[in-house]
């Protein structure tokens, strides 16, 4: 006897949630769950990558969806600073939750979002889709397995462009804070905020002991509220230092890479395609293979102790931490046209880049080096906090 489907509901259905939609869409035709509802504040519009079943309910009330849906199962891709309270909803209806990154931007937050998953007895899964890579888990069990020696270090880099446009893709894009509530719609908050999270994965599995130490150093080309540069250096108790070092201004395109140092080589992941270097590999290879968030949610709902959650919220505790010391550090630096170099026609189309930039995070992640340390003359000193006692590092 087949049992029915799970029912799955999408908060938040427009812009990123387009991506969401098709990765549901085969899901439903197979089977594997049933669509039933699809929310967001604007109309929300069948596409040829992205359509809407028979029988879908699409509105812009999220309650009145939930009320009348009854999922089983609710993703949530809206505003990060919108993310709680909705989740909270969704919990009292009944579903488990696929949150989008970052989940939440506070440990109260974070706090309270685990004691109502505790006190529904629902699941939670973020939106950190890179952890479900084989590649990130050969590279973990290299660097637990003593295929680099003892690790010394973590670092990542990344290097990307965002035009004018991009800025002015929501109320909330580049914004600290909407409607008094914290937005953080920066580099390191938002679109580059896997590269900070596969190397707390990595750094969970080879040292147990937590992050205890934040010096920050943020900067920005266009009069913003948040990052476009940064460069952040996260000490652990045990002394082992992750260090971010990451542009949304730059001169050329580096995906992402995640570098763990060794005493035996550095091993390389560039983790948004999935490509591995160890020590003594000549050049980078694809590691294929990387399990879908909610394929993994809906096989753990089937099976929870066969099936482990690839992202439960409690494994983003660190990363919430950290969002906290962002929220809390001065303004970003403002650099200007003496530092950057414009391109494309001014208005959507203008690319602002640092002169020098990649160079710089290059640099950083290879030696675990702030931009400060590296005599960049543009560089400020760091900003530095201690983390909250109890914050986990896995």
């Amino acid at each position: 006897m087949t049992s029915t489907p799970p029912r799955a509901a999408l908060i938040g259905a427009n812009g990123h949630g387009r991506w969401h939609r098709r990765q549901i869409a085969p899901l439903h035709a197979a089977g594997e769950l049933r669509l039933v509802g699809l929310v967001d504040v604007r109309p929300v519009e069948p596409a040829p990558d992205a359509p809407i079943p028979d029988g879908v309910q699409v509105g812009t009330d999220h309650r009145r969806m939930l009320a009348q849906t009854r999922p089983d199962v609710v993703v949530i891709c809206t505003p990060p600073y919108t993310h709680l309270p909705i989740a909270l909803d969704a919990l009292a209806a009944g579903a488990d939750l696929l949150l989008e990154k970052p989940p939440v931007l506070s440990l109260d937050e974070h706090r309270r979002l685990a004691a109502a998953l505790a006190r529904h007895g629902r699941l939670c899964q973020v939106g950190f889709q890179a952890l479900g890579s084989a590649a990130l888990a050969e590279l973990t069990a290299a660097a637990t397995g003593g295929r680099l020696g003892t690790v010394t270090g973590i670092s990542t880099v990344a290097s990307w462009q965002r035009d004018d446009g991009y800025y002015r893709r929501s109320p909330w894009a580049g914004r600290r804070t909407v409607d008094g509530r914290p937005s953080l719609d920066g580099a390191l908050a938002n679109p580059l905020a896997h590269a900070t999270m596969q190397c707390l994965a990595v750094a969970a599995a080879v040292d147990p002991s937590p992050p205890v130490l934040v010096e920050l150093e943020r900067y920005r080309v266009r009069p913003i509220e948040v990052d476009d540069t940064a460069s952040m250096r996260i000490t652990l108790d045990s002394g082992l230092a992750i260090v971010v070092a990451v542009t949304l201004a730059g001169e050329e395109f580096i995906p992402g890479e995640v570098l763990v140092h060794g005493t035996a080589g550095t091993a390389v992941l560039e983790y948004p395609t999935d490509r591995l270097r160890l020590p003594g590999e000549p050049a980078m290879r694809p590691v294929p293979g990387r399990t879908g968030l909610l394929e993994n949610l809906l096989a753990h709902r089937r099976d929870p102790v066969g099936v482990p959650l690839i992202a439960p919220l409690a494994r983003t505790e660190a990363f919430t931490a950290l969002l906290e010391v962002v929220q809390a550090a001065p303004e970003p630096g403002l650099l200007g046209p003496d530092r950057t170099v414009a391109t494309g026609v001014a208005g959507a189309d203008r690319v602002l880049t640092i002169e020098g930039v990649n160079a710089v995070v290059r640099r950083g992640a290879a030696e675990l080096a702030l931009f400060s340390e590296q005599e960049v003359p543009w560089a400020v000193r760091p900003y530095r906090a201690r983390l909250a006692q109890g914050v986990v590092g896995r």
